[in-house]
């Protein structure tokens, strides 16, 4: 089984004129975006720095930097000590990086521009990171028309690529994917024009609202949806995209780390149907939000993370460290909420339940029928085949 860092080292001595930039490069970039680059990438695009020297400088800023962790913020610095002295992602320039997490305006937002050798750019908006207000703003979309960080995604391409000449790329991974598809649907039609492809790795979609806008349909074409097989990200909320689900070495939501996808020579190792899981939730979801106005959506968002931030915690990773402190310090939030906050909380989470079982009912019975109705066929093509 191959991921991303091994087809750089295969592919790393294939220059992008003699193998043209695809699906698999896109991931690559997309995941590199996770790494912090504060202080190491410039935030303008007068300036830029080459892979070498950005690894240089990170391991250096942070020498005691865990890469083992399986997760796509904690593993995305190995790519550049696979990328660095390849033909292929030696001469990429990194510039134009942000980075910028608001509690008050409820958004995490990241993003860095890629200058290929191939005389293109690739913009990278990172997807999730560990902060809660990320998480957060990813609940935020399923009421909000817009996020702050998607509306800060569209103005990031306004305000830099009005006078660009070369193609441009724009992709993500996760929440990154989302923004690239909004940011590429709602600027400006003349940068909206000069964009060749638009990278969705497994990322979520949109509102209805969305979907319908001349800005989404005209950019439509243009978007290259991926997803592992046991999708339960890029199943969330609505897209028109065509779909195409790539192999993982993972299982569940672990499948979501891109480093998992699988690789083959220059592309990913596709199959042919989406998971069973990834059906069941992808229904769950939608049965469950057609039951929830916006109103609901926000009041069960806000206190869901209202008491996790009670605890103190900022990052996924500090609420799991202070253990049963996180988990007490949020119980006595909630506890302290109002008898109607706490109704309609768990009438929401029941709800989410009833919405799941029902699904994965439905979606057993089809698989119950379809394999009765197979062996029937059988059976009347051959009845001693079908007995054994």
């Amino acid at each position: 089984m191959a991921n991303i860092n091994d087809y750089i080292d295969w592919r790393g001595d294939v220059p992008f004129e003699l193998s043209p930039f695809n699906e698999v490069d896109n991931l690559i970039l997309s995941e590199l975006v996770y790494t912090d680059f504060g202080g190491i990438v410039p935030s303008d695009f007068n300036h830029t720095i080459t892979i070498a020297k950005a690894r240089q400088k990170y391991f250096k800023k942070n020498k005691d930097s865990d890469t083992s962790q399986v997760s796509s913020l904690k593993m995305a610095p190995t790519l550049m000590q696979h990328m660095e002295g390849s033909v292929r992602f030696d001469d990429i320039l990194l510039c134009g990086y942000v980075n910028e997490i608001s509690k008050e305006d409820q958004v995490q937002f990241s993003v860095m521009t890629c200058i290929l050798p191939d005389d293109t750019v690739y913009v990278a908006y990172r997807g999730t990171d560990n902060s809660l207000i990320g998480w957060k703003e990813d609940f935020n979309m399923s009421f909000l028309y817009e996020t702050p960080g998607q509306k800060s995604a569209v103005k990031y391409l306004n305000d830099h690529f009005k006078l660009e000449t070369r193609p441009i790329r724009v992709g993500g991974h996760s929440k990154g994917g989302n923004f690239s598809v909004f940011a590429s649907a709602f600027c400006k039609k003349e940068i909206q024009d000069k964009i060749v492809a638009v990278y969705s790795n497994d990322g979520p979609g949109f509102r209805k609202e969305v979907l319908e806008t001349e800005g989404y349909q005209r950019i439509l074409p243009k978007v290259i949806s991926t997803l592992p097989q046991d999708s339960l990200v890029g199943v969330l909320l609505g897209n028109d995209y065509t779909n195409r689900f790539v192999l993982s070495d993972e299982s569940g939501l672990n499948q979501h780390n891109g480093f998992t996808w699988q690789v083959k020579r220059n592309g990913f190792e596709f199959v042919e149907n989406q998971g069973k899981s990834s059906l069941i939730m992808e229904d769950s979801l939608k049965l469950w939000l057609s039951d929830l106005d916006d109103e609901k959506r926000k009041r069960f968002v806000d206190l869901l993370f209202d008491a996790l931030m009670a605890s103190g915690a900022n990052t996924t990773d500090d609420f799991v460290s202070n253990g049963l402190k996180s988990i007490t310090e949020s119980f006595k939030l909630f506890n302290d909420a109002t008898e109607e906050d706490k109704k309609l909380f768990m009438e929401i989470f029941k709800k989410l339940a009833s919405s799941i079982r029902v699904s994965a009912t439905t979606r057993y019975k089809e698989q119950i029928t379809a394999n009765l109705k197979g062996f029937a066929n059988k059976f009347l093509e051959s009845p001693k085949e079908a007995e054994t």
